[in-house]
């Protein structure tokens, strides 16, 4: 896809990939949600789990877009969102530095949580900025060994849930572990819709996503469930955990849902997957608003 970008500033804003950024966003809105509805919520703790959320993703999309070229997953065939590295809009030693700086950037913010939260905000803060790298880079790169969709779910859903509600609260009830299982299914899908439409160009650079293991079929089927599990956790908080009602306004997002779960469904070109993703990240993203704001005022 050609790119259209303004200078240096318009390629390093296409480098960083703000569709992607609500799935770090998301938890953040979820896990205070939830430390809003128990009466706990702290503004700068909440604000600091935020912004050093989005430069994890940050660093992790310039990581990626790095070793993936170093490593040559990335090639001309490939169909969909520009790689800035693979494009030669930036240089490959800048783009490895920008991961450095925005992961550098993390670090800090993690030091102020890490005052609030304790020793189990240094884990998670640890493990994340590893996997960030870890997850396209490193002697066992995770996308490349099928399991990029458990390190999504985990570190986007369970630990960044789990963790801004942690400096808020300093407790991790297990409700707060549902929330974060729903919202990492949701963002696991993404990451789906983004290995499907790959799906052919990845077998052909030996990167052996878990789509490329499971096949096409295979892979749209996970690509519902998670979908279902997503819609299906605030169901269940309502239900067994006495969220107020307002947090079945997630809900709404299905109607979003339903454009790319046809798409992934029903298309098997690349070209006509490409919209499937920034569709499920918008719901992604509507979903995390709409549950955050019923948690916290319902």
């Amino acid at each position: 896809m050609a790119p259209v970008v303004a200078g240096r500033t318009g390629a390093w804003l296409l480098s960083v990939r703000p569709r992607t950024l609500s799935a770090a966003a998301t938890p953040v809105f979820v896990g205070t949600g939830l430390a809003a509805a128990a009466g706990t919520f702290r503004l700068a703790p909440a604000a600091a789990a935020l912004i050093g959320a989005l430069f994890i993703q940050i660093g992790t999309n310039l990581a990626n877009d790095y070793y993936d070229f170093v490593r040559g997953g990335d090639t001309e065939d490939r169909v969909g969102p520009v790689r800035v590295t693979q494009a030669g809009l930036i240089a490959p030693r800048q783009v490895w530095w920008g991961m450095v700086v925005a992961l550098v950037a993390a670090l800090v913010v993690g030091v102020y949580l890490v005052s609030v939260g304790g020793w189990p905000i240094v884990w998670i803060g640890l493990a994340s900025l590893v996997c960030a790298v870890a997850y396209t880079g490193g002697p066992f790169p995770l996308a490349y060994h099928g399991l990029g969709d458990v390190f999504v779910f985990f570190f986007f859903g369970l630990v960044a849930v789990g963790g801004t509600y942690w400096v808020q609260a300093l407790d991790l009830p297990q409700e707060v572990l549902v929330a974060g299982a729903g919202v990492g299914a949701l963002n696991t899908a993404i990451l789906v819709a983004n290995n499907v439409r790959d799906l052919d160009t990845d077998a052909v650079a030996g990167k052996r996503t878990l789509a490329v293991r499971l096949g096409r079929t295979a892979s749209r089927t996970e690509y519902v469930l998670l979908m279902v599990v997503g819609f299906m956790v605030p169901v269940l908080g309502v239900a067994v955990y006495g969220w107020p009602r307002l947090a079945l306004l997630p809900l709404l997002a299905c109607f979003v849902s339903l454009r790319p779960v046809t798409v992934v469904m029903t298309e098997s070109d690349a070209s006509a997957l490409v919209p499937a993703l920034a569709g499920t990240a918008r719901v992604v993203a509507l979903y995390g608003l709409l549950f955050g704001f019923g948690l916290a005022f319902g």
